[in-house]
């Protein structure tokens, strides 16, 4: 399932990392919309309880701007995709 998502750079990489993108051996999900859209989230060991629930996201450019979080769901159906459902302060 998470092979297919091998593209893209990862939430939480460092701008000047060379190499931004997935790595081998890692779980990951698409962030789909919002101001973290296209990001792939790692989500390697997080239970399936935390798997199933929204989670917030740090991010500086979102509607709150420094200090907001994005708020991204599992997409029902798609648990790849997390769609987004919102900014938070």
């Amino acid at each position: 399932m998470d092979e297919q998502i091998m593209r893209g750079r990862v939430y939480g990489a460092d701008h000047d990392d060379p190499d931004p993108g997935p790595r081998p051996g890692r779980a990951y999900r698409e962030l789909v919309g919002g101001p973290l859209d296209g990001l792939l989230l790692d989500v390697t060991g997080w239970s399936g309880r935390a798997l199933a629930e929204q989670v917030a996201l740090p991010t500086e450019i979102g509607r709150y701007g420094a200090g907001g979080r994005a708020l991204y769901a599992p997409r029902p159906g798609d648990p790849r995709r997390w769609d987004w459902a919102g900014d938070q302060p």
